[in-house]
Order: structure tokens, then sequence, then C-alpha cells
């Protein structure tokens, strides 16, 4: 028995930012928006555009191209960000009933940005211990943008945040994309140098000053970069190991394709470096920006339009999200052999 992924669905917002505009909001000039932080452009979700709804017009691209109805499936997993319609709110359970899920039971889970990998995983192992999990819907709504303050030197790291919503139907003995194994890191000691201070129950009731603080902020900017710079790539390079060794013994030579998350120009061609791979076997989201957990999708969906992914390949899935976790897994694109 094995799950395999047998439908993509994605939806980007018809508004975008460009560099220019950013560089009006920030101060910073428009080149080096584009080059070192590497966003030439990105979708922004509008008003009729909440989280939810992003993710369920992803999710019904995603049913489309797997040609599954909705009633089929069984569970439905929200993997998208915490900022949803509303605050306590299950974003899955309202996006199966406006699939038509009639059959499904739902929940909502967080990893951040590497929750699309959690909840592949999350799903995987369900389905192999559940009679009753044949069909499985991941979805994913981001727009975490809207809680960047452009005007904030400390937080200029996220002013590549988007859009857009992803989603995925995992299916037993599904015939093609066996999806393998994955691999997880967590690193407590940055829980809380990057987060939102206000409007949560550490600091409730809320006052009427505590809106102009409702955006994410650096609490020590200094400290917080040399963490990061200590360990982002080390445990980049953890989880992608492990996830391929996990998935039969393969090694690095083994990567056919690079699903990996949008962020600066440097670290990215780092990654490219260290694992000996070319720029043609992954792809670049400087006209997409960073939408958390929905990027990995979004960069399969390129390469296979680019012809970047073909059948027999190793693809690898990796991001990292604010908390810390650090995520990776493997897929074996095409048809299921043997």
């Amino acid at each position: 028995m094995y799950i395999g992924l047998v439908g993509l669905g994605l939806y980007l917002p018809p508004q975008r930012i460009d560099a220019a505009e950013l560089a009006a909001r920030t101060g910073l000039p428009a080149d080096v928006i584009a080059t070192k932080f590497g966003v030439r452009c990105k979708p922004v979700a509008g008003p009729e555009d909440s989280t939810a709804q992003l993710g369920l017009k992803a999710a019904r691209s995603a049913l489309a191209e797997a040609g599954i109805e909705a009633a089929a499936l069984d569970l439905v997993i929200w993997c998208g960000a915490q900022h949803k319609d509303y605050p306590c709110w299950l974003a899955g359970l309202y996006v199966a009933n406006q699939l038509g899920a009639v059959n499904a039971w739902s929940f909502d889970m967080e990893a951040m940005c590497g929750s699309m990998m959690v909840a592949m995983d999350v799903a995987r192992s369900m389905m192999l211990t559940r009679p009753d999990l044949t069909t499985v819907l991941l979805v994913s709504g981001y727009r975490n943008n809207d809680l960047v303050d452009y005007a904030e030197p400390s937080t200029r790291f996220l002013l590549d945040l988007a859009s857009g919503g992803s989603a995925c139907v995992l299916k037993k003995d599904a015939g093609r994309n066996e999806l393998l194994a994955s691999s997880f890191k967590g690193d407590g000691s940055l829980s809380t140098d990057c987060l939102f201070p206000k409007l949560g129950s550490k600091a409730w009731p809320p006052v009427a000053a505590d809106l102009a603080l409702a955006r994410f902020m650096v609490s020590d900017e200094a400290a917080f970069k040399a963490k990061l710079n200590e360990k982002t790539l080390p445990n980049f390079y953890r989880v992608i190991d492990q996830a391929l060794e996990l998935s039969g013994g393969l090694g690095r030579s083994a990567i056919d394709y690079l699903a990996i998350l949008h962020f600066k120009p440097s670290a990215h061609a780092a990654i490219l470096a260290e694992l000996g791979l070319r720029p043609e076997q992954t792809t670049y989201l400087d006209e997409y920006g960073h939408s958390g957990q929905n990027d990995q999708l979004l960069s399969i969906k390129l390469g296979l339009d680019a012809g970047r992914i073909r059948d027999g390949n190793i693809v690898v899935l990796v991001g990292a999200g604010l908390g810390f976790v650090w995520a990776a897994s493997v897929v074996r694109w095409g048809p299921v052999r043997g």
C-alpha cells in the first residue's frame, strides 16, 4: 500500500504589487528589492479573497485535476495560515461544506510555512493505518502579508510575503506520484523572537493602543539574525538528507527537482550549490514572493508547466516557518512501478 498525489490546485489573486511599489512603501531601492530580496512582483489578496476563500478556490482546482467529486473525500485537512477569516475557527470544515464534501470530517493544523509537508506526512500516516481513509484533501490559504508593516525595518525580511491558496488530493494506491517520506526539525529557542505581540491571550483583553502593534515584530533583530544565520541552512540540509534516507536510502544525487520556498537569492543559490543542483532543477519564485506553505505546490506546478519535472523524477519539497520548523518531503513523480 502507498499514498499518491493525484491532484494539485493553485489559486493566485489577480492583484499584484511590484518592486517599485514595495520601494515606495519601504524606502528601499527597487533594484535592491528585486535583486537582494528576490521580489520582482507578488500577488496580494483583496477583500473578496479571505484566507478560507483562497484555499477553497485552490481546492476546487485540485479536485478537478484529480477527477474526484467532493463527496468522495474522506477527510479534509486545513494546513493553511492561522490568520484566518475568524479567530478560533475551523477553516477546514468551512471548506469541506462549501465543496459539498458531505462524507468527510476535518481538522485544522499548523506548522507555519512547513505546514503542507507536515500535513502530507500526517495524512500519509493516517491513511496507511486507517481503513476508512482512502481519499484526503489538503488545503491551504495564506495572506500573512496583511500582518507585515513595510515601514518596520526589523521585519523587512518578510516583505516577500504574498497571498494565495494551494491544495492537493492524496489517494491510496493511486497509481502515480508516490509520497515516499518526510523529515522535520524544530527549534523552540526561536519561538518568541519574531511574532505578533498583541491580540493573543497573553495580552488580553486588548486595549486601544494594541492595534498599532498588531503586526509582526522582532524583539532583538541582531540576536535573531545571528541565530538564523547559524541554524537555517544546516537545518535545511538536515531535513532534506533525512527525508531522502527515509525514502529508501536515497542521497542528494537522486534529487531531480527541488520545490523550495521563496527566500533571498543568496540563500537560494547556496542551497543549490550545497546540493549540487543546477538552476533548472528548481524554480525561483521572484514573480510570486513567499505565500507560506503554498510555495512547494506552486513550485511543482510551475516545474511541470516548464517541463522541469518528468515521470520518474525524485521531487523534494522543502520549507521552513517561524517558530522555527524545517520540513522536507519526497515524492517520486509519475507512474508507480512494481
